[in-house]
Order: C-alpha cells, then structure tokens, then sequence
C-alpha cells in the first residue's frame, strides 16, 4: 500500500484501507493449572465399576495404653490395666514410653496385666494412666508347643466414581464465519471448557465429599467423589490441640511434628506437602533469616522448593484450590486418580435440533487414596 501521509491513531472505521491489529491469539485470565494432578500423574489402571474398590491390611500393633488409675507401690503392684489386652501374650517383654524400666509380662487377663516389675535388673518406676507401652517382643519357651495365631483382618476400602459434563454449542452461522485467533469455533470450545473440568476434577479431588445418603447416585441423586481432605482421619492436627507445637503460622516445628508422627504410625513415605499461596510464603520464610546475598548479586530469591528433613524428602506443591488455612501432607504412592473404564474425558457429538452444533464433554474419575494414616493434615493455621 502506498504511503497515505496518516498517522495510525487516525485509523478506524472511517479508514477501511488499514488493517484491525489484533494478535493472532487468545489468552485465557482465569486459573487452569491443576499442579496436584500433574505431580499424581497418569494412573497405571482404570476403575470397573461406579465403586471402586481396594484392599488395605496391617501389621499386628505393638503399642498400647495403660487404663489403670489405682497405682500403689511400684515395688509391689504388678498387675494393671490396658486399652486391649489382646495385643500381649505372656512373654512379653513391654516398656512404658519415656522409661527405662523393662516388664515382662507372666499373665493377660481380659485387659489386666500381671507382670514382672524390674525385668532384667532395671529399675521400677511409677506409671500413670493413658501411659504408652511398647511391646519389644515375644520370648518363647524352648520346646514349646506353637503360640495360638493370631492375625489382621484385611479391610475393604472405596470411593464413588462422579461424573463431570460440559455442554458445547455453536451455531451454523458461528462455524462458517471466521475467527479472530482461531480455525474452529467448536474446537476451541471443546479446549475451553475441557480445561474448566479438569481444573474441577483437582478441586474435587482435595476438597470433594462423599454424600451420607444415597452415595451410589442414581437419576435424581448425584453420585459424588470423596476428597482427600476428607478422607483423612489419624493424622489430622489443628492449631491448639495438645501437644502440637504453639502458634498459628506454618513453620518448621509445626512441619517437622506433623511428618514425626506419620513415620511413627506408619509406612508412608511422605513426599509432597500440598498449599496454598498464603502457607507457601510461610515455607518460604523458613530460611529467610539465614539468606545471605554478594555485593554483585542481581537475583534475590525467596523460594523454598523442595524440605528434606529425618523423615524424607518432600516437594512442595503449591494449588490455588487448596483452603488456605491448611496443609497437606501426602505419599504420592499411594494416591492415584483413577477413570472409569471408557469414561476419561471426551466429546460426544450430540444431534442437533436447529442451526447448530452441539455435543457434551464428560468424564467419570474417582479418587483412590490408600493407606490414609500415611497421610497428614494441619488446619486452622493463620492466613492473614
């Protein structure tokens, strides 16, 4: 085109001969990361049926509580209570948490120990109820006749599959015409609002719940997923309970408690600490006091990553759909998000009854979260 001798914020609708200047793509605002999942990753097999089921099993405990108030002389009293007394065999040898008395248990009656005060030239000590006890191990008589069995139950464990749908229309007169940034309205419909159902498969995957009634859904009942936040139940701690450290803010106390006592009850091998924004700046802070930067640094740096303490190595992740008053704690190998055979997401064209196009996107998944006293929780922290 020859030069017109106009400037361009002249241009407009008065001047067909120059171009819209509009950018060959479209950029989406709204969040659609799904970093959780991302880190999950593919399952490696697919859920058979709207319930999905697993097995879970565990070792006989070797731990216990005294639930005997009436103490008298340690020297003298050798018989107490306990929380289950099916947990002990005689030949026993326990230890209450904290001392350095070893007993040796010589009868178990219902929930009543007799014992052995003093056992192998330690000292008795005075016991308290709610009182820990270990149980080291068995000592078997030489030539003896077999020990009657004992063993675990295996539980069964499930989740509810939920179906998520997205509709897609686009009239004729759409299609045919063209786009600013793209090839394909219905295309870039079915992208859209693909991204909007996996952002909610994550969302619902932390914060999702079960329904009391009525769980396996039907025409008028939806069927819905239980989440991860619910699911938890042995290693969930808040701000104020006994014994978890003082203070509202995430810090490492706070961490390093909640990854002790998983280890302690359990085989899990955390590996991801899951937040939000708010708590991931408060883990970011941990190190903050000890940074220390040269005279030529340009770059300052306030990001902390990766934990690694005595109880492994865990990546922290952080989700816009976290609440954020919490933190999750997590074995990532033990968690998986599973579709139902034939249902992960897709588009299924639908008949149209006019000048359009339309279809329905859907995809059916269920959360398989194995072992939950591998997991943790914290909640109530601080957020302002």
């Amino acid at each position: 085109m020859p030069f017109s001798g106009k400037a361009t914020y002249s241009a407009g609708a008065t001047l067909p001969e120059l171009a819209e200047d509009v950018a060959d793509m479209i950029a989406i605002m709204s969040p659609y990361e799904t970093p959780l999942l991302d880190a999950l990753g593919d399952p490696l097999r697919e859920a058979t049926s709207t319930h999905h089921e697993w097995l879970e099993d565990e070792l006989l405990p070797n731990k216990d509580v005294i639930a005997d108030a009436t103490w008298t002389d340690p020297d003298v009293d050798t018989q107490f209570d306990v929380a289950h007394g099916s947990r002990f065999r005689i030949g026993d040898q326990i230890q209450v948490e904290g001392s350095e008395e070893l007993m040796s248990v010589n009868a178990v009656s219902g929930n009543t120990l007799t014992v052995l005060r003093g056992y192998a030239g330690t000292v008795a000590e005075n016991l308290a109820d709610g009182q820990v006890i270990n149980i080291l191990g068995n000592a078997g008589l030489e030539g003896d006749d077999k020990p009657s069995a004992r063993f675990t139950y295996r539980a069964r464990m499930g989740n509810y599959t939920q179906i998520f749908t997205k509709a897609v229309e686009v009239s004729g007169s759409d299609m045919a015409a063209k786009q600013l940034g793209l090839a394909d309205e219905m295309d870039y419909q079915k992208q859209v609002r693909l991204r909007e159902m996996v952002r909610d498969l994550e969302n619902t995957v932390i914060n999702g719940g079960k329904p009391v009634v009525d769980p396996q859904g039907s025409g008028t009942a939806r069927r819905t997923m239980k989440g991860i936040i619910q699911h938890l139940a042995s290693n969930v701690f808040r701000t104020g309970d006994s014994g978890f450290p003082t203070g509202n803010d995430l810090d490492e106390a706070k961490v390093n408690y909640v990854l002790r006592k998983i280890w302690e009850l359990s085989s899990g091998n955390v590996d991801l600490i899951v937040v939000g924004g708010f708590q991931k700046r408060k883990i970011n802070a941990f190190c903050s006091d000890s940074r220390s930067y040269g005279a030529n640094d340009k770059t300052f740096t306030d990001m902390v990553g990766l934990y690694e303490s005595d109880f492994g190595v865990c990546r922290v992740l952080t989700t816009r759909w976290m609440p954020q008053d919490a933190a999750l704690f997590l074995d990532s190998s033990r968690i998986s998000v599973l579709p139902l055979t034939g249902r992960s997401f897709h588009f299924k064209p639908l008949a149209s009854g006019g000048d359009y196009e339309c279809g329905e996107l859907i995809g059916e998944y269920t959360l398989e979260l194995r072992n939950e006293a591998a997991h943790g929780l914290v909640r109530n922290l601080s957020t302002n």
